[in-house]
């Protein structure tokens, strides 16, 4: 898995590459953990992410409840066809802002 972080003005970019599994989705949870609080919204582009499990699913998730929480917009953009399924079989394409 790869993360690239890019800040433009108060919104911060995520772009995640690979896969995020039970190994990789620790490495994710520290990286959104260490931006936390220099962000006004996050754009979370998975354009690249080719798998995730449901413990990439469970940080999503969690992102999801820490943000709102502090009325913080949280957006997944560029989602490709097999991690939509994924999201959509899981149920969280209802819960998460996908676009």
């Amino acid at each position: 898995m790869k993360i690239t972080k890019e800040h433009n003005q108060d919104e911060l970019t995520l772009s995640v590459a690979g896969r995020i599994d039970t190994i990789t989705s620790k490495e994710l949870d520290t990286e959104i953990a260490s931006e936390m609080g220099t962000f006004n919204s996050m754009v979370m582009d998975l354009s690249d992410l080719t798998y995730i499990s449901s413990a990439g699913l469970r940080i999503l998730i969690a992102t999801q409840k820490k943000l709102k929480a502090s009325n913080t917009p949280f957006v997944i953009k560029n989602v490709n066809e097999p991690v939509g399924e994924i999201l959509r079989m899981s149920g969280i394409d209802k819960i998460l802002t996908i676009e």
